[in-house]
C-alpha cells in the first residue's frame, strides 16, 4: 500500500509539472504572438504615416515651381519654399501617426537635398516605412507613365491627330503629291480603350501593342499607305520630322520634332527656350546654345543636369559616370566627348543624346529613363524599367519640370507608393 501511494504522488507531481510547463509555453507563445501583432501594428501605422506624408508632397510639389513674385513685385501666395514643402509632409505624417495611436513618429527625407524631394521615411517604435512620389503607371502595370494624349485634335482623312502632326502631314503629303505619290492615312490616334479592343482581337505584341504601350495613344503616330508609297516615305519622310518606328512596319511613322512644344522636350523652333532660374549663371549660356543646337528644351536639360550632378563639372559616381552630365565612358565615346569633365562640351553632348532618345521613344519620361538605365532596357519593355534608381530619377526631373515632362502636353500624373 505505501508503495502505491508513492506512485500516486509521483504521478501527481509529474502532472503538475506538465501543467506548469504547458502554462509557461502558452504564456511565451502568447507573448510572442502579441509581440508580432504589436510590431505589425507599428509597421501599419508607419506605412499609413509615410503614405500621408508622400501624398502631401504630391499635392504640394507644383507649388515649389511657382514664381516667388508675381508681376509688379506682388508676392505669389501659391509659391512654396522647400523647407515649407517638407514641413507640410512632416506634419501630415506626424498627424496620421498620432491619429492611429502612435505617441510619436520620427520623420526624415532621404533625398532632402534635392530641389524637389520625393521620398519620406517614417519610424514608429522599431518599425520604419519609406514612401515616395512616383510615376502614375509603373512598369509592372504595363505601359509607361505618359498616359494618352487628351489635348486638341486635328482631323485629316477622317483620322484624329495632334494639330502639329496634322500640319507636318500636310507638308509631307504635298511633297509626295509633287512626286506623284498620294499618301493615305490608315490609322492615327487610338485611345487606350481602342487599343485594348484591338489587342484582344489580335493578341500578338509584335504587330499590335498592348494597351498603354502603343505610341498611337500619343497622337503623333500615323499608319500610312499605300504599299507603293513605302519606298518614297523611307527616303523623304525624315525631312519632315517623321521617323519609321519599327523596321518591320514600313507604314508606321511617328512625328518627332514637335517644335515649340516643351511637352516632348523639344525647344521652340527659334531656339529661344527659357533657362530656369535655378541654373547657375556659368552654365545658362551653354544650356541655351545646346538647346538651340539640338532643339531640346532648355528646361529639360537644366533639370537633368541638376539631378545628375547639381551642375558640378567634376562630379563622379561609384558606377563610373563622369562630369556635369554624368557620361559613362562608352557613351561619351559614342557622342564624341573626349573629356566628360569639359562642362560645355558635355552639355552639348547631353543635348545630342537627349535629342536622339526623344526621337526614338517620343516621350520625355522614357527618354529620361533611357538616359539613366540605357536605351536597351527601355526598348525591351516599352516602359520605365522597374529599377528604383531609375523611377526616382524620372520622378525627380518631372518634378523639376513642374509637369512639363508629360509626353504630349497633359500634366504627367504622379502617385504615392511604399518602397520600404
Amino acid at each position: 500500500m505505501p508503495e502505491r501511494r508513492d506512485d500516486d504522488g509521483q504521478a501527481m507531481v509529474s502532472l503538475l509539472g506538465f501543467l506548469v510547463l504547458a502554462i509557461t509555453v502558452a504564456s511565451v507563445v502568447a507573448a510572442f504572438l502579441a509581440g508580432i501583432a504589436h510590431r505589425q501594428e507599428r509597421r501599419g501605422v508607419a506605412d499609413l504615416a509615410a503614405l500621408a506624408g508622400a501624398e502631401a508632397m504630391r499635392v504640394a510639389q507644383p507649388r515649389l515651381f511657382e514664381p516667388a513674385v508675381l508681376d509688379g513685385g506682388v508676392p505669389n501666395p501659391r509659391h512654396l519654399e522647400r523647407a515649407a514643402y517638407l514641413e507640410l509632409a512632416r506634419d501630415a505624417a506626424a498627424a496620421t501617426a498620432r491619429e492611429n495611436g502612435a505617441r510619436g513618429a520620427d520623420v526624415a527625407f532621404p533625398d532632402a537635398t534635392a530641389l524637389a524631394p520625393t521620398r519620406i521615411a517614417v519610424a514608429v517604435g522599431g518599425a520604419r516605412a519609406v514612401a515616395e512620389v512616383a510615376p502614375t503607371t509603373l512598369p509592372s502595370a504595363g505601359g509607361d507613365l505618359a498616359g494618352e494624349y487628351r489635348g486638341p485634335f486635328a482631323t485629316r482623312q477622317g483620322q484624329r491627330m495632334r494639330p502639329d502632326v496634322a500640319l507636318a502631314f500636310d507638308r509631307v503629303a504635298a511633297a509626295a503629291r509633287r512626286d506623284g505619290v498620294a499618301l493615305i492615312i490608315n490609322s492615327a490616334f487610338r485611345s487606350n480603350a481602342e487599343q485594348a479592343a484591338l489587342f484582344a482581337a489580335h493578341p500578338d505584341p509584335k504587330w499590335v501593342a498592348r494597351p498603354g504601350e502603343s505610341l498611337h495613344r500619343l497622337g503623333t503616330e500615323l499608319d500610312l499607305g499605300p504599299e507603293s508609297a513605302y519606298a518614297w516615305l523611307a527616303a523623304h519622310a525624315p525631312r519632315f520630322g517623321f521617323k519609321q518606328r519599327y523596321d518591320w512596319e514600313p507604314w508606321h511613322y511617328g512625328f518627332t520634332r514637335a517644335a515649340g512644344s516643351r511637352s516632348v522636350g523639344y525647344g521652340p523652333g527659334d531656339g529661344r527656350s527659357g533657362v530656369p532660374d535655378f541654373v547657375p549663371a556659368r552654365w545658362a549660356p551653354t544650356i541655351s546654345r545646346a538647346a538651340q543646337r539640338w532643339n531640346v528644351g532648355a528646361a529639360l536639360l537644366a533639370a537633368q543636369l541638376f539631378q545628375e550632378s547639381h551642375f558640378n563639372p567634376f562630379a563622379t559616381s561609384s558606377a563610373g559616370a563622369q562630369g556635369i552630365a554624368q557620361f559613362m565612358p562608352g557613351t561619351a565615346k559614342d557622342y564624341n566627348l573626349p573629356d566628360p569633365f569639359d562642362g560645355d562640351a558635355a552639355i552639348l553632348a547631353q543635348a545630342h543624346l537627349m535629342h536622339d532618345l526623344l526621337a526614338r521613344f517620343g516621350s520625355v519620361p522614357l527618354a529620361l529613363a533611357a538616359y539613366n538605365a540605357g536605351a536597351n532596357a527601355v526598348a525591351a519593355c516599352g516602359c520605365i524599367p522597374p529599377i528604383p534608381e531609375t523611377t526616382a530619377y524620372v520622378s525627380a526631373i518631372l518634378g523639376l519640370l513642374g509637369g512639363a515632362g508629360d509626353t504630349m502636353g497633359t500634366v504627367t500624373g504622379l502617385k504615392v507608393r511604399l518602397i520600404a
